[in-house]
């Protein structure tokens, strides 16, 4: 093996052959020239990819790697780690997009050559979309610096690293990088440079859940186009000014991607590997050609998009200190006790007040307020401990008079992490001088309007964030704050003076409590009638009392040798909530709730098309689409539920941790497919456990071999008893929501106890 080969872990070889990590076990006991690891730990071993591939293909598991398997695995296995691997990649597809002509006469030559031309082109290409790499010791802009300077954009303030947030690679770190660069300029030709970085980084993202915080998509888009300004209908856009939208904590960089139209971005981030992941994803996102703001004497083109990154702690070290923008994004960190507390006592940016220890959250909101222009937009994602703790009472009132704080809006739980408390998010507005403040404050809470989507759908309230009817929220929250309007249940239009009280509490649900479960009286009456009907319905399809037999000894198979006999194939969710279609996830197969969330439509019925609608890309990871049929089983917690796709499930993706059987009609029937494995014994000798879960081996599952005419006959029994599940399932909701009900109603007086 050649030194710095990409290595690879027993997951990894497990997503190449398309097998689990049990199959990859046997391997490694069985076959005595199973690759050795090279690396990695005696629990986690490491393997060298080209051997590995090497193997698979001489055993007959693995005709070709895909593209972006192999990719990816480059990019896992690399020798610096992973975002090394990534900021290399995301260089190399910048040059790839912005010079194609230079980036083939690079890889005509040697991989030597090759390095040692590479960090030339490259820093030309980051030049143009970043700016220029400044060295670590230059000196700051002093009182008389350029306009573009004293922006923020080529210098910082003390503290914060002066050189661009992506540094020009050596041709030394370049190097072992080749292998990846090349196979990822070609899978940019298949996809595109963007949709392959996005690709890359979403999956290394999936792969380290808990040492990244994420803004999801769709709340991303909410909070950007809660800040859109006013359409400026009477003025030509070549007249337009750009606008200038700032994050101050970026993260991945998931709010300035959510911005519509061309703008100059700004973005700050304390973590230096983040930076750089951020700042390439953005400038691979970016229409424009240049990453320098223009200076305020310049006249851009609206389609230029402009791009300035930098790394540091924002409250501390502000990189963009004299900057004022028209719009402030920010997901700032929750809960930070060591945000500056001590260091920043005389800092100018508290005009509200001097934010205590524990209210790192309302530092955030006053460093926003600093940075835009009077009348700009701030929108901020907060923890709900800021709107009501008594520490941050006075800041609070000071916001409310001065009319800086224009509304409140909570979010239901599971809109973003911590997926487990409602968020808020607070939109503000810098006060302009001579303007009098507003007079009000906008409250609004969505968690009743998502608990009332989940009850029309048929689906458990509080099913966490795949439960989210999302559409349903956005629609109402961009409409509470257009309108200001009050919606009963909703929104609140609160005059500030009922809000200055002792405590200045402005979390919306102490201004409107949700209505009662099931409604009033009338909405009681209904959903009584409802569970009448539904325990009639459940009395019909009670199964008749089992006739005893004894016990049948017939030839048993197992899924793997079906699908290996192509009576079957078997395969894997890789689908998440919140993209463009429904998705079925494992919450919905053992609930028996609908797929989360709708495929989106125009008022015809047909998906959107124009300038709202961008064009269709192929997609990095194609989802498995759900068939009238197919067989979903929950590959997570050793439980026996299995769910056959009837007509209303067709055409969702198939989400994570579940597994897809799709049965040949003309050899398996899928409902006694479903039921045989369906079986508690069945379950438990393909299951494995862990020291916190059970994982089924779908091909471990057995069914009796039977004629077909045989399976129907039990897979119409088992087709009734799935509708006898759905009855008491549905009892059950309705029971409860008639129960909750009667105790709210009977509690806040609209329903007598006669």
């Amino acid at each position: 093996m050649r030194e710095n080969a990409t290595e690879v872990t027993a997951a990894g070889i497990a997503r190449l052959a398309g097998v689990g990590r049990a199959a990859v076990s046997n391997w490694r006991r069985r076959h005595a020239d199973f690759p050795r690891p090279v690396g990695g730990t005696a629990a986690s071993p490491s393997f060298a990819l080209a051997d590995v591939e090497q193997w698979l293909r001489d055993q007959g598991k693995l005709a070709e790697v895909p593209l972006r398997e192999r990719v990816w695995q480059e990019v896992a296995g690399h020798p610096a780690g992973a975002v090394q691997a990534l900021v290399h990649t995301g260089c190399a597809l910048l040059l790839v997009r912005d010079r194609p002509t230079a980036w083939l006469e690079l890889t005509a030559a040697s991989d030597e050559r090759m390095a040692g031309l590479l960090p030339h082109a490259v820093d030309h290409v980051l030049t143009a979309r970043l700016g220029p790499d400044a060295s670590p010791g230059t000196p700051g802009p002093g009182p008389a610096a350029a306009p573009s300077e004293a922006a923020g954009v080529h210098g910082a303030a003390p503290g914060v690293h002066r050189t661009r947030a992506v540094p020009t690679p050596t041709e030394q770190a370049l190097l072992p990088s080749l292998p990846l660069l090349r196979a990822a300029a070609q899978l940019a030709a298949e996809i595109g440079a963007g949709q392959t970085f996005e690709f890359l980084l979403g999956r290394h993202l999936d792969a380290n859940p808990r040492q990244y915080t994420l803004t999801p998509p769709h709340l991303a888009e909410l909070m950007a186009d809660l800040a859109e300004p006013p359409k400026d209908a009477g003025r030509p856009a070549s007249d337009r000014p750009l606008r200038s939208v700032l994050d101050p904590a970026a993260g991945t960089g998931a709010l300035l991607r959510a911005v519509a139209g061309p703008a100059a971005l700004y973005a700050q981030e304390a973590d230096a590997e983040l930076a750089a992941l951020t700042a390439l994803r953005l400038a691979l996102g970016a229409d424009g050609t240049h990453g320098s703001p223009p200076s305020p004497a310049a006249s851009p083109s609206p389609a230029v998009r402009t791009l300035a990154v930098r790394t540091g702690d924002t409250l501390r070290a502000d990189a963009f200190a004299r900057l004022a923008t028209d719009t402030v994004l920010c997901h700032p960190p929750f809960n930070d006790r060591n945000w500056g507390h001590d260091e920043l006592a005389y800092d100018p940016r508290w005009e509200y007040g001097f934010p205590a220890r524990v209210e790192s959250e309302l530092a955030w909101v006053q460093h926003a307020l600093a940075r835009l222009r009077d009348g700009g937009t701030a929108v901020l994602l907060m923890p709900p401990a800021a709107a009501s703790r008594r520490s941050g009472r006075r800041i609070r009132a000071d916001l409310l008079r001065r009319g800086a704080l224009r509304a409140v809006i909570a979010l239901p739980a599971g809109s973003a992490p911590p997926y487990g408390i409602p968020l808020h998010l607070w939109v503000l507005r810098r006060p302009t001088p001579g303007v009098r403040p507003g007079p009000d404050l906008l409250l609004a809470d969505t968690a009743g309007l998502a608990a009332s989507a989940g009850e029309a759908g048929g689906k458990a309230a509080g099913g966490g964030r795949d439960r989210l009817d999302w559409p349903v929220v956005r629609a109402a929250v961009l409409d509470a704050w257009r309108d200001r309007a009050d919606l009963p249940g909703v929104s609140r239009v609160v005059p500030v003076v009922e809000l200055l009280d002792d405590d200045v509490d402005l979390a919306p649900a102490r201004y409107l409590p949700l209505p009662a479960a099931g409604g009033d009286a009338r909405g009681l009456g209904e959903v009584r009638e409802r569970l009448a009907e539904t325990l009639r319905l459940t009395a019909r399809l009670t199964p008749p009392p089992a006739a005893p037999a004894v016990p049948a000894h017939r030839p048993r198979t197992t899924v793997g040798e079906l699908a290996r006999g192509g009576a079957l194939s078997l395969h894997t969710g890789n689908a998440a909530p919140g993209g463009p279609g429904p998705v079925l996830t494992e919450h919905d197969v053992l609930t028996g709730a609908d797929p989360a969330g709708t495929t989106p439509t125009d008022q015809a019925g047909t998906p959107p098309t124009g300038p709202q609608a961008p064009a269709p890309s192929p997609a990095p990871d194609d989802p498995v689409v759900l068939e009238p049929g197919d067989v979903v089983v929950p590959v997570l917690g050793g439980g026996t539920v299995v769910r056959v796709v009837g007509e209303r499930d067709a055409g969702a993706a198939l989400g994570r941790n579940l597994q897809l059987l799709r049965p040949d009609p003309t050899a398996l029937d899928p409902w006694f497919l479903a039921g045989f494995l369906r079986g508690t014994a069945n379950n438990r000798q393909a299951s494995s456990y862990a020291s916190t879960a059970a994982r089924l081996d779908a091909r471990r599952l057995q069914l009796p071999r039977l004629p077909l005419a045989e399976q129907r006959r039990y897979g119409e029994r088992f087709r009734e008893l799935a509708a006898f599940e759905d009855a008491l399932r549905t009892a059950e909701r309705l029971g409860g929501l008639l129960v909750q009900g009667m105790y709210d109603g009977l509690a806040d007086g609209t329903v007598t106890p006669a």
